[in-house]
């Protein structure tokens, strides 16, 4: 009499098919799953299974999957005898689907196939410009004969631009891509196609002078960097200007009055790219993303130990994700930062603060240089993918320079330790945008989110939501002068160029002419740096004396792109100059006033005989 057994195989996603051990030591186990996306953010999933008795002595009769998903709908369970009635259960780990075979299948090597297909909402997903597509993970590889995998994409989807893990000989046919067991791995797959994220965001920023005189002060806005570009719309209200510091941040500077607030908005747009532009880092910036700041303990023994022993910004990563444990009551309770010493000290307690500052300083004390990025990150999942300690739900993760790819890399270890495993070292992602970027200081400028008035620190002052459309512009420059209207012969004829930027994007640094036609020399090209939005900068620019008596007028001409601005001037002898005549004047009525009293003097003391 052959012997019934019920095989519960649980299959939870992201955590995928862990199998009972006894139904392994009695049958071999193949599933061909298909996944089939559509651009509604519904997932049809077909899991093709296949038993194949080991022995003769016993045979399936019943089957039992747990998906990780909630949302599971349009269920349909077929066997070769036909539809098979199941059971649905909803459960803390999902759904449990539960079903007899219409046919039972005895005999040595005899396989039992069947089908369970259903849809869920919970493997693709729109944001923005960006579909994302996750594949579950498959945990104990070893109890499957085999497992494979079809993703099927509609067309307008395009090209994956990003597999995390990477895969090794991906096979791909069209809009359909196709792993084994081993590339899932037991993390899983996460498929973006999009070529860039696009975010609109509202920042709002809190200043007071709590002096009782007039201060300068000045917020970092967010700024165009080596993966993002940033369009701003609006500043209100508008700054006296926006400088770009050594990090590439764009400080806007303002004037605060004695005892007084001042709300500053600033709204505007990024396009995020998951790949970096290369950046040439001088001997000098090198220096500089290598120092100790407090947080980084660069020269401390301890951490000196810890770097020595791994050298690569891999080793690094790799150390930081396996021997931090993320402490999510440390959000709650709103713990002040360890910094990079303290959580080496502590490897239980870190947030992403402290994943974030172990590894800029184990990267500094081993030579290669790292600085820190806070903004905001795109999660739908707080538990797998946190945040930090603000309120305003902000990130932290760090960059390290790579001389071979010439750029900076960003790379998320607490999202890597969080995930269970997901990369975020080799590949990153379009969930990632910054606000500010800290190497010079550890601390500073502070990002979004953090300029409060006590009393209003719960008060939501960072919104980012995803868009599809960045309607960028060219850079608009207006440039003016402070030159004089007459210069004096014989003199040199001094003065500043002033280019704004009247525009909400970047201006690239650029050489530009400045013309005349009789000043020497008659012309010279300038430089002038990155000019930020609504920011200035000012250019002094020289020409050589014109002879002692020459009268004429000339004409500075200013070109800068296609735009040329001009400024008359009128260069005079010195005899024509008005303070010539207030001068010679005065000398003159000096020297009689000085004869007549010298005169008058004398006569006082002429003796008559």
């Amino acid at each position: 009499m052959k012997k019934i057994l019920l095989i519960l195989l649980f299959a939870f996603f992201f955590f995928l098919f862990i199998p009972n051990a006894y139904a392994k030591s009695n049958f071999d186990t193949t599933y061909n799953v298909v996944y089939d996306a559509s651009n509604n953010e519904n997932t049809k999933v077909t899991l093709n299974i296949e038993l194949k008795n080991k022995t003769s002595d016993y045979y399936a009769s019943s089957y039992s999957v747990q998906t990780g998903f909630v949302d599971i709908k349009n269920i349909k369970a077929t066997d070769l005898g036909g539809d098979l009635k199941y059971s649905l259960q909803k459960n803390n780990s999902g759904s449990t689907l539960t079903f007899k075979f219409n046919t039972n299948v005895v005999g040595i090597n005899k396989v039992q196939r069947f089908s369970v297909i259903f849809d869920t909402s919970e493997i693709t997903k729109n944001y923005g410009n960006i579909w994302e597509v996750n594949i579950p993970g498959l945990q104990n590889q070893s109890e499957y004969e085999g497992f494979n995998v079809l993703v099927n994409v509609p067309k307008d989807f395009g090209t994956a631009s990003i597999i995390k893990p990477q895969v090794k000989n991906l096979k791909q046919n069209g809009n359909s891509l196709q792993f084994n067991k081993s590339d899932l791995g037991e993390a899983g797959i996460s498929i973006a196609y999009g070529e860039s994220q696009i975010y609109n965001f509202n920042l709002k920023y809190h200043l007071y002078n709590q002096k009782l005189f007039p201060v300068t002060t000045e917020i970092a806005i967010p700024s165009s960097n080596n993966y993002q570009q940033i369009k701003i719309d609006e500043i209100s209200p508008r700054p006296l200007n926006v400088s770009i510091d050594k990090d590439g941040n764009w400080l806007a500077k303002y004037k605060l009055s004695a005892s007084s607030t001042q709300d500053v908005t600033v709204t505007g747009k990024a396009k995020v790219f998951h790949k970096p532009r290369t950046q040439t880092l001088s001997e000098q910036e090198k220096n500089l993303y290598l120092k100790p700041q407090k947080y980084w303990e660069v020269m401390d023994p301890k951490v000196k130990a810890t770097a020595n022993s791994l050298k690569t910004p891999e080793a690094i990563y790799n150390y930081v994700v396996k021997n931090l444990k993320y402490d999510p009551t440390r959000v709650k309770d709103n713990q002040v930062r360890a910094g990079a010493l303290g959580v080496l000290n502590n490897k239980n307690s870190a947030v992403c603060l402290e994943f974030t500052d172990l590894f800029v300083t184990l990267a500094r004390a081993s030579g290669i240089p790292a600085r820190e990025v806070e903004g905001f990150a795109n999660t739908n999942n707080s538990a797998n993918r946190p945040l930090s300690l603000f309120k305003d739900i902000l990130h932290t993760w760090p960059e390290y320079y790579d001389f071979n790819k010439k750029a900076w890399i960003m790379v998320d270890p607490t999202w890597g330790n969080t995930t269970g495993g997901i990369d975020y070292f080799n590949v990153f992602d379009f969930d990632h945008l910054s606000f500010v970027i800290n190497g010079e200081d550890s601390s500073y400028p502070v990002p979004a989110g953090g300029y409060k008035i006590p009393g209003d620190e719960n008060i939501q002052d960072v919104i980012v939501v995803t868009s599809r459309v960045f309607d960028g512009e060219s850079p608009e420059l207006f440039a003016s002068t402070d030159f004089s209207k007459n210069y004096l012969s014989g003199f040199p004829i001094e003065g500043n160029i002033v280019i704004s930027n009247l525009s909400g994007v970047l201006s690239p640094s650029q050489t530009f002419n400045i013309s005349s036609g009789s000043l020497l020399p008659n012309s010279q090209n300038l430089f002038f740096d990155e000019i930020p939005p609504f920011g200035k900068i000012t250019v002094p620019v020289k020409f050589s004396p014109r002879p002692i008596l020459t009268n004429e007028t000339d004409i500075i001409k200013i070109t800068i792109g296609q735009q040329t601005f001009e400024k008359e001037i009128l260069v005079i002898p010195f005899y024509k100059n008005i303070y010539f005549f207030l001068f010679f004047g005065g000398i003159l009525i000096g020297s009689i006033t000085l004869t007549l009293s010298i005169f008058a003097y004398r006569r006082r003391h002429i003796h008559v005989s």
